[in-house]
């Protein structure tokens, strides 16, 4: 059974740090991407970074690049966001997914979302200002 646990969302002052965790199961972690999605109220869902477990490549879009990290730990299957010098546009239910089309992550470009196989449940990031 395919599952992915977000955790670690909550209420920060601007400026403040928070980290984020994807526990993940159920399939081959190394032979995936993981990526974070945030949604933030009347917003579209949008592509915040991800990682290709297998090489290690990242992808950022432009606005938290700089003040967020995305890492993986293999022995555990869980990817980590740290988020650094947050603000409240950060505001949002972020997301963790999971695909195996792999092969995008070579050009640096995001991946669209509906290559996502696997979704797992929101947690809330409240930036005040």
């Amino acid at each position: 059974d395919v599952q992915l646990q977000a955790s670690g969302g909550g209420l920060v002052q601007a400026g403040g740090s928070l980290r984020l965790s994807c526990a993940t199961s159920g399939f081959t972690f190394d032979d995936h991407v993981i990526g974070w999605f945030r949604q933030a109220p009347g917003k579209e869902r949008e592509g915040v970074s991800y990682i290709s477990n297998s090489d290690g490549r990242t992808y950022y879009t432009d606005s938290v690049k700089g003040r967020f990290t995305i890492s993986s730990d293999n022995a555990k299957n869980t990817v980590y966001l740290q988020m650094n010098n947050l603000k409240p546009e950060d505001t949002a239910v972020y997301y963790c997914a999971a695909t195996d089309h792999t092969g995008i992550v070579s050009l640096g470009i995001e991946i669209p979302q509906h290559w996502y196989d696997t979704w797992g449940q929101g947690t809330q990031v409240t930036v005040s200002s």
